[in-house]
């Protein structure tokens, strides 16, 4: 998967509980773990934007693209 959550960077630097987390944002742990294992398919804005708020951070700390996934064909 070409986009990286980095949920468990955010939470180590303001050592934050994934429980604690998922409280505040308003989700549940479980679906806290399927975001930082990279199963999750999408993530609506309003969570991103709480997750945001939270952790006091930009969409960008918690997202990155990451080029060179093997799955991932270059149309080129």
């Amino acid at each position: 998967m070409p986009i990286v959550v980095r949920i468990d960077v955010e939470l180590a630097r303001r050592k934050m509980s994934v429980g604690e987390f998922a409280e505040r944002v308003g989700i549940t742990p479980a679906n806290v773990a399927v975001l930082k294992n990279g199963r999750a398919k999408a993530v609506r804005f309003t969570t991103l934007e709480r997750m945001c708020e939270v952790l006091g951070c930009q969409p960008g700390d918690l997202l990155e693209w990451v080029p060179g996934d093997a799955g991932h064909q270059d149309p080129s």
